[in-house]
């Protein structure tokens, strides 16, 4: 079963460099408040560290089949 991350953006990113603004929308971000799952992935978790003090994350364990 693979992991989940919940993303929540908490802050907005007015006036961020684009660079930030680029990670945020490439994990589905675009308002405050906003909140994905994602797979916990290196390249997520590398996205996260990038905008960590924009965003909120929470593992999740999905109990599916």
């Amino acid at each position: 079963m693979v992991k989940k991350l919940k993303i929540t953006l908490m802050k907005s990113f007015i006036g961020r460099p684009e660079a930030q603004r680029r990670v945020l929308r490439g994990m589905g971000l675009g308002k405050v408040n906003k909140t994905v799952v994602l797979n916990d992935t290196p390249e997520i978790r590398g996205m996260i560290r990038k905008v960590d003090h924009l965003v909120a994350a929470v593992e999740v364990e999905e109990s599916g089949k």
